[in-house]
């Protein structure tokens, strides 16, 4: 596309959400930036050749920012709202996997059992090698079952009917490799998951979907048969060839619908993504959820098949690599910036979509499109960044527990009277042994001497419940603190540094 057609298409692209579309106040710096947010996706819309699209914020549980851009439907020409249904493609398999570890809990399944267990069609296929372990749930749940990386194929057997999936199971899968050898891709292990809840519950997977996840969060207008979805509200799938968009033909429900076949709204998708959220961090509040906090938080729980991820976007050049595994229907990353990350798109024909959870932010942002195979994932991850430079988001305060507070008090006694004396009976057996308090006592002295005066009323930042650092800054350098206590009851200190760093 010539540079004045982009122009002309982010344009009217940006002028497209004048269409009322009420959701809550968003803070004042997330305001600031909506302009350029806009510009980030409306250039990727016009750049990648996209009908429509509708990309939010969801931040304290609410949509706090949303934006349809473009065309729902071509032919009539239906703009985009927050309410049009898009197909969010495998971003799907968050859903199946969340039902699976949901029924884990009611203890009708173990993550540890054989899938064989569950769907006797795979009794016959034997093990990949004589050594090789049966598939298990689990294996299922991360990518590790054996399987070949199976996209596109798998999207396209969306419509599969279940007796054709009862066949193809039972004919048996070749592998690839030895199952719990290596994470590969496979949309082939979430459609069995669909089976394995389906023969669980003795009823379609998608009802048990409904009933525990879609229902109770007030998501009505999402689900998977298209047909029974609101026509006018639709988002048509289209391709981009030949320089011209062209319809996707529209996948009926069927056997894979476990791994993509979910549509939902931004509106509604916004209550998954504020419901996930809400599990971080760990607490003692009333667990009122369809599914328990503690259970959520393990969709990050990834294998030991990490991998080195660069960040997606604009930053992924500059911005130092992650850590990657795949969870439970998540992509998990600790990322430099954003701490721990979970992500995933969605590709499809005819829509492509990405999600980012923030959960030490409170945050999430989301995207869908209409056109095939095209994943906003890097103007997702542009507009966190952008958010994360311009305060728009803002990590949650660390809750300090009282022990620790109560200890770094004590830290603070220790240096103003150069001495261990405040620390009597609370320590732990290996502190006197570590250093004894005559040692305490010079290095404590030689430390002030190279100090001088320093600001001790600097908050500790806390790693944990029993262990935290501090700064503190002095008349010719900083006091670069630790404080780590015992696991012992009454709890006692096992460890206190005061390490001195000189200025340049």
């Amino acid at each position: 596309m010539r540079t004045k057609q982009i122009i002309a298409a982010i344009a009217m692209a940006v002028a497209q959400p004048a269409i009322a579309q009420v959701q809550p106040t968003p803070s004042p710096a997330l305001v600031a930036i909506e302009p350029q947010i806009d510009t980030i996706f409306a250039k990727w819309m016009a750049e990648n050749h996209v009908p429509g699209m509708v990309y939010g914020v969801v931040a304290d549980g609410q949509l706090a920012y949303v934006r349809g851009l473009g065309m729902q439907d071509l032919t009539i020409r239906t703009p985009v709202t927050q309410d049009t249904l898009f197909r969010i493609a495998s971003m799907t398999k968050a859903f199946t996997a969340l039902s699976i570890l949901s029924l884990r809990d009611k203890g009708l399944l173990s993550l540890d059992d054989p899938v064989e267990k569950y769907v006797p069609e795979m009794r016959g296929w034997g093990n990949a090698t004589a050594d090789s372990p049966r598939i298990t749930i689990r294996d299922l749940l991360h990518h590790v079952a054996g399987f070949v990386t199976d996209d596109p194929w798998g999207d396209r057997q969306t419509p599969l009917p279940q007796d054709d999936f009862t066949k193809l199971l039972a004919a048996g899968v070749p592998f690839a490799q030895a199952p719990e050898m290596r994470y590969d891709y496979a949309n082939l292990g979430y459609a069995i998951l669909g089976r394995v809840i389906a023969n669980v519950t003795h009823a379609p997977y998608r009802n048990y979907v409904e009933k525990t996840l879609l229902w109770p969060l007030g998501m009505r207008a999402s689900g998977y048969d298209v047909r029974e979805l609101q026509a006018d509200r639709r988002a048509l799938g289209y391709r981009w060839e030949n320089e011209a968009w062209a319809l996707e033909p529209t996948m009926a429900d069927g056997a894979f619908n476990a791994m993509g076949g979910l549509s939902v709204s931004a509106r509604d998708y916004a209550k998954w993504l504020g419901f996930l959220l809400s599990a971080w961090p760990p607490r003692d509040d009333p667990d009122t959820g369809p599914v328990k906090r503690g259970t959520v938080r393990q969709i990050a729980t990834g294998l030991n098949f990490q991998f080195v991820s660069h960040r997606y976007g604009a930053s992924g050049a500059t911005a130092c690599p992650g850590a990657a595994a795949y969870g439970m229907g998540w992509r998990v990353i600790q990322d430099c910036d954003f701490g721990l990350t979970l992500n995933h798109g969605g590709g499809y024909p005819g829509y492509g979509s990405h999600a980012l959870l923030l959960p030490e932010f409170g945050v999430a942002l989301f995207a869908f499109a209409n056109k095939t195979y095209a994943g906003p994932t890097a103007p997702v991850w542009d507009s966190a960044v952008l958010m994360l430079q311009h305060g728009a988001i803002k990590r949650r305060a660390p809750v300090v527990s009282p022990e620790l507070a109560a200890f770094y008090a004590g830290a603070g006694e220790v240096w103003a009277d150069g001495s261990v004396a405040a620390l009597d009976n609370k320590v732990a057996m290996n502190f006197p042994m570590d250093r004894s308090a005559v040692n305490w006592a010079k290095v404590l002295r030689e430390t002030k001497a190279k100090s001088g005066r320093c600001e001790t009323t600097t908050p500790i930042r806390p790693d944990n419940a029993m262990a935290g650092s501090f700064t503190w800054t002095c008349e010719r350098g900083t006091i670069e603190g630790t404080v780590m206590l015992a696991p012992t009851r009454p709890i006692t200190l096992q460890a206190l540094r005061f390490n001195f760093v000189p200025n340049p």
